[in-house]
């Protein structure tokens, strides 16, 4: 369980993963050491999965985003594990949710552009083991972005 200085924490090390132990250890009124042990701890037990830079896609050539419904031909064991496997070798594919509801996944995907998507679409999505239908949605304006949980 966490308290409200493991919060302090977790929400200083959201809005800066970069922040310096010394610098969080002051912002949360904790000496470093204490400080320190607790961002340990937090990691130790899954709280903290990682650090990384938040990049800007449209700086790398990435400036479309397109979300995919995709419904499979069947949802047994077999089906599910093989379009897992094949999603993961998918570097166009950011993110992928299983679904409750009218079908079975959501892709979120970054492209170039409409022929890089076209590309991916045809040669790629529609070849996946088990995808027996698709739905897309261009984004065209994002409205809010945030990789940060209300803690």
């Amino acid at each position: 369980m966490i308290d409200q200085v493991d919060r302090k924490i977790l929400r200083g090390l959201q809005d800066d993963g970069r922040i310096s132990n010394q610098e969080l250890a002051a912002r949360c009124a904790l000496s470093p050491s204490a400080c320190l042990e607790r961002t340990r701890r937090l990691r130790d037990q899954g709280y903290i999965k990682g650090f990384t830079a938040l990049l800007e896609p449209s700086l790398l050539g990435q400036s479309l985003t397109i979300f995919i419904e995709v419904l499979l031909e069947r949802t047994d064991a077999d089906g599910i594990r093989a379009f897992k496997e094949a999603i993961a070798s998918q570097p166009r594919i950011a993110e992928c949710y299983m679904i409750a509801g009218a079908f079975d996944y959501l892709l979120k995907v970054r492209a170039a552009d409409m022929d890089d998507y076209r590309r991916f679409l045809f040669e790629d999505l529609t070849r996946l083991p088990g995808v027996r239908e698709n739905r897309s949605y261009i984004v065209v304006a994002e409205m809010k972005y945030t990789t940060q949980l209300s803690i």
